[in-house]
């Protein structure tokens, strides 16, 4: 009797065109039942922002403030319908989408041109931080917003040369990241060096607290499950890494997962930590059961390199791509 077949991975629920250049990055805004459906934001290698109705399936409104040249990273603030654009302009653009409104309240100029997307951590209603790439092509610049004030530029130790950043995950550590000097919380920045490695700075104390050799090329995208203490970094070779952080700020390689083909431009953990999603340069989403690792599933539906992926509030994931389309899918669904 011949073994049965393995179940076909779904098609997306529905695809959205449009963006008429390709889509370098997602972003959801809004998303529980509470809230009803959610916006989906992108940004374009044109420069431009939409904003989509996953209702309709339409866009509701585009946002034009990056003069053409490409947006790389987009992020709502918790504090009400306010978007952070990132754009190769070398501005970061902070939208007012209230009431209507789609302007530009305040910006900040970049001194990087590199491809590094920001971060930020919004603990308050008030004032939030901003982790973005520094002057020089190896530092980080810490900002606290909106006031804009410099809080410190992190620079690697001169025997380092990790590189460029590639990509920054800023958290707020819990109380196992504390010392008697500094007592409470502190914020923490993960980063993903050109060479491959990932280093965590304690922002408080300007200083690296641990550094891993995790690729043998550049890490191109990481994430960080903050209550397990474990995060995932892809890079432009061909396996993902798994690695965990200790009560002593230690970071360590937990086990790598070897793929089939090189290049990994985004990784993303869903927001209840179940699964995971990565976009890679060879078309493919995949996405692999968070704890165990176990690949689940494969979607071969992208025709060029996936850009960005990115998961709504209630595990809706969507994926950007250089075929200038984004699909949306439905997988594994919240229990």
């Amino acid at each position: 009797m011949a073994a049965p077949l393995a179940p076909q991975p779904p098609d997306p629920q529905f695809v959205l065109r449009g963006t008429q250049s390709a889509v370098n990055a997602v972003h959801f805004f809004g998303g529980t039942q509470a809230q009803g459906c959610p916006l989906l934001f992108s940004g374009s290698q044109s420069g431009l922002v939409h904003i989509w109705s996953l209702q309709t399936r339409r866009t509701v409104a585009t946002l034009d403030g990056h003069g053409g040249q490409s947006v790389t990273w987009l992020q709502t603030l918790p504090q009400g319908p306010q978007l952070l654009s990132q754009g190769r302009d070398l501005q970061l653009c902070l939208w007012d989408l209230a009431e209507g409104r789609n302007t530009i309240m305040d910006s900040v100029h970049l001194e990087s041109v590199g491809f590094c997307r920001s971060s930020i951590l919004a603990e308050g209603q008030l004032h939030w931080m901003l982790a973005v790439p520094g002057k020089d092509s190896d530092e980080v610049q810490i900002l606290e917003m909106p006031s804009k004030t410099s809080v410190c530029t992190l620079k690697p130790e001169a025997d380092a040369k990790p590189g460029m950043p590639m990509c920054l995950r800023l958290w707020q550590g819990r109380e196992m990241f504390t010392n008697h000097a500094n007592p409470g919380p502190r914020p923490l920045l993960l980063v993903g060096y050109e060479d491959g490695s990932v280093a965590l700075w304690d922002i408080s104390e300007r200083k690296v607290c641990s550094r891993i050799a995790c690729h043998g090329e550049p890490v191109m995208g990481l994430d960080f499950d903050s209550q397990k203490t474990r995060g995932i970094s892809g890079s432009a070779g061909k396996a993902l890494a798994v690695w965990s952080l200790d009560g002593q700020q230690a970071l360590q390689v937990c086990h790598t997962h070897e793929l089939t083909n090189p290049g990994i431009a985004d990784v993303m953990i869903r927001p209840d930590r179940k699964i995971l999603a990565t976009a890679g340069w060879d078309h493919r989403i995949r996405i692999f059961h968070w704890r165990t690792m176990k690949p689940l599933a494969v979607l071969a539906f992208h025709s060029a390199s996936v850009h960005c992926v990115a998961f709504a509030a209630d595990g809706l994931l969507a994926a950007g791509s250089k075929d200038q389309r984004i699909s949306i899918w439905s997988l594994y669904q919240r229990t």
